[in-house]
Protein backbone atom coordinates (compact mmCIF):
# COMPACT_ATOMS: atom_id res chain seq x y z
CA UNK A 1 0.00 0.00 0.00
CA UNK A 2 2.87 2.33 0.85
CA UNK A 3 4.69 1.66 -2.44
CA UNK A 4 1.62 2.51 -4.54
CA UNK A 5 1.07 5.77 -2.63
CA UNK A 6 4.71 6.75 -3.32
CA UNK A 7 4.17 6.08 -7.03
CA UNK A 8 1.03 8.23 -7.03
CA UNK A 9 2.93 11.01 -5.29
CA UNK A 10 5.66 10.85 -7.95
CA UNK A 11 3.08 11.04 -10.78
CA UNK A 12 1.34 14.00 -9.20
CA UNK A 13 4.63 15.81 -8.70
CA UNK A 14 5.64 15.29 -12.31
CA UNK A 15 2.24 16.49 -13.47
CA UNK A 16 2.56 19.70 -11.43
CA UNK A 17 6.06 20.50 -12.73
CA UNK A 18 4.99 19.96 -16.36
CA UNK A 19 1.93 22.17 -15.83
CA UNK A 20 4.09 24.85 -14.23
CA UNK A 21 6.59 24.79 -17.10
CA UNK A 22 3.98 24.85 -19.89
CA UNK A 23 3.09 28.59 -19.66
CA UNK A 24 6.78 29.58 -19.56
CA UNK A 25 7.53 27.50 -22.62
CA UNK A 26 4.53 28.93 -24.45
CA UNK A 27 5.63 32.48 -23.66
CA UNK A 28 9.09 31.76 -25.00
CA UNK A 29 7.71 30.31 -28.24
CA UNK A 30 5.30 33.24 -28.68
CA UNK A 31 8.15 35.72 -28.21
CA UNK A 32 10.25 33.89 -30.82
CA UNK A 33 7.37 33.87 -33.33
CA UNK A 34 6.65 37.61 -32.91
CA UNK A 35 10.25 38.75 -33.27
CA UNK A 36 11.98 38.77 -36.64
CA UNK A 37 14.76 36.29 -37.34
CA UNK A 38 18.03 38.16 -36.99
CA UNK A 39 21.28 36.97 -38.47
CA UNK A 40 24.52 37.49 -36.59
CA UNK A 41 26.22 40.55 -38.04
CA UNK A 42 29.86 40.43 -39.07
CA UNK A 43 32.25 42.64 -37.11
CA UNK A 44 33.40 45.56 -39.18
CA UNK A 45 37.16 45.67 -39.33
CA UNK A 46 38.65 49.17 -39.27
CA UNK A 47 42.32 48.15 -39.39
CA UNK A 48 44.26 46.10 -41.89
CA UNK A 49 46.37 44.40 -39.25
CA UNK A 50 44.88 41.81 -36.89
CA UNK A 51 45.62 42.39 -33.23
CA UNK A 52 45.36 39.30 -31.08
CA UNK A 53 42.95 39.95 -28.21
CA UNK A 54 44.47 40.24 -24.76
CA UNK A 55 43.62 37.18 -22.70
CA UNK A 56 44.26 36.14 -19.12
CA UNK A 57 47.95 35.52 -18.38
CA UNK A 58 48.48 33.42 -15.29
CA UNK A 59 51.71 33.26 -13.29
CA UNK A 60 53.73 30.09 -13.79
CA UNK A 61 52.99 27.33 -11.33
CA UNK A 62 55.35 24.45 -12.19
CA UNK A 63 54.50 20.98 -10.95
CA UNK A 64 58.18 19.98 -10.73
CA UNK A 65 61.55 21.76 -11.08
CA UNK A 66 62.86 21.78 -14.65
CA UNK A 67 66.44 21.26 -13.42
CA UNK A 68 67.15 18.34 -11.14
CA UNK A 69 69.89 20.13 -9.18
CA UNK A 70 70.25 23.57 -7.71
CA UNK A 71 72.75 25.90 -9.41
CA UNK A 72 76.22 25.71 -7.99
CA UNK A 73 77.45 28.89 -6.34
CA UNK A 74 80.79 29.33 -8.10
CA UNK A 75 81.82 27.16 -11.02
CA UNK A 76 85.21 28.89 -11.19
CA UNK A 77 86.76 27.78 -7.90
CA UNK A 78 90.48 28.14 -7.12
CA UNK A 79 91.29 24.66 -8.47
CA UNK A 80 89.57 25.34 -11.79
CA UNK A 81 91.09 28.81 -12.22
CA UNK A 82 94.72 27.71 -11.94
CA UNK A 83 95.24 24.69 -14.17
CA UNK A 84 99.01 24.15 -14.04
CA UNK A 85 102.30 26.00 -13.70
CA UNK A 86 104.38 26.59 -16.83
CA UNK A 87 107.83 24.98 -16.60
CA UNK A 88 109.55 26.26 -19.73
CA UNK A 89 113.03 27.79 -19.69
CA UNK A 90 111.66 31.31 -20.09
CA UNK A 91 109.25 30.72 -17.19
CA UNK A 92 112.16 29.53 -15.01
CA UNK A 93 114.09 32.67 -15.92
CA UNK A 94 111.14 34.79 -14.77
CA UNK A 95 110.95 32.87 -11.46
CA UNK A 96 114.66 33.46 -10.74
CA UNK A 97 115.09 37.02 -12.02
CA UNK A 98 111.85 38.98 -11.70
CA UNK A 99 110.05 37.11 -8.87
CA UNK A 100 107.22 35.97 -11.16
CA UNK A 101 105.31 32.68 -11.35
CA UNK A 102 103.75 31.61 -14.67
CA UNK A 103 100.51 29.57 -14.79
CA UNK A 104 98.05 28.31 -17.35
CA UNK A 105 94.62 29.48 -16.20
CA UNK A 106 90.99 29.07 -17.19
CA UNK A 107 89.91 31.27 -20.12
CA UNK A 108 87.07 32.81 -18.09
CA UNK A 109 89.30 33.69 -15.12
CA UNK A 110 89.81 37.39 -14.46
CA UNK A 111 92.95 39.01 -13.01
CA UNK A 112 91.42 39.58 -9.54
CA UNK A 113 90.20 35.96 -9.45
CA UNK A 114 93.65 34.67 -10.47
CA UNK A 115 95.22 36.82 -7.74
CA UNK A 116 92.79 35.44 -5.13
CA UNK A 117 93.31 31.82 -6.27
CA UNK A 118 97.13 32.14 -6.00
CA UNK A 119 96.75 33.67 -2.52
CA UNK A 120 94.51 30.80 -1.37
CA UNK A 121 96.49 27.95 -2.94
CA UNK A 122 100.07 29.01 -2.23
CA UNK A 123 99.72 31.49 0.70
CA UNK A 124 101.55 34.28 -1.16
CA UNK A 125 100.62 37.88 -1.95
CA UNK A 126 100.54 38.98 -5.56
CA UNK A 127 101.66 42.45 -6.55
CA UNK A 128 100.33 42.25 -10.09
CA UNK A 129 98.90 39.81 -12.63
CA UNK A 130 99.46 40.00 -16.38
CA UNK A 131 97.54 37.71 -18.71
CA UNK A 132 97.63 36.77 -22.36
CA UNK A 133 95.84 34.26 -24.54
CA UNK A 134 98.24 32.00 -26.40
CA UNK A 135 97.79 31.10 -30.07
CA UNK A 136 96.61 27.61 -29.04
CA UNK A 137 93.70 29.25 -27.18
CA UNK A 138 94.91 28.79 -23.59
CA UNK A 139 95.28 31.68 -21.17
CA UNK A 140 98.64 32.28 -19.51
CA UNK A 141 99.04 34.37 -16.37
CA UNK A 142 102.23 36.02 -15.12
CA UNK A 143 101.85 36.44 -11.35
CA UNK A 144 104.30 38.99 -9.90
CA UNK A 145 104.83 38.36 -6.18
CA UNK A 146 105.45 41.07 -3.59
CA UNK A 147 108.95 41.65 -2.15
CA UNK A 148 107.98 39.68 1.02
CA UNK A 149 107.79 36.40 -0.91
CA UNK A 150 110.37 34.66 -3.07
CA UNK A 151 109.09 33.02 -6.26
CA UNK A 152 111.92 30.45 -6.12
CA UNK A 153 110.77 29.18 -2.68
CA UNK A 154 107.14 28.99 -3.85
CA UNK A 155 108.22 27.14 -7.02
CA UNK A 156 110.14 24.62 -4.87
CA UNK A 157 107.08 24.14 -2.65
CA UNK A 158 104.82 23.58 -5.67
CA UNK A 159 107.33 21.19 -7.21
CA UNK A 160 108.19 23.07 -10.40
CA UNK A 161 111.92 23.02 -9.74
Amino acid sequence: AQASSLQDFGRQRRKHTVEAMAPKKAEKVAKAVKSSVSRKTKKVRTKVRFYRPKTLIKARDPKYPRKSTEGREDKLDKYRIIQCPVTTESAMKKIEEINTLVFLVDLKATKPKIKEAVRQLYDVKCAKVNTLIRPDGKKKAYVHLTQDYDALDVANRIGII
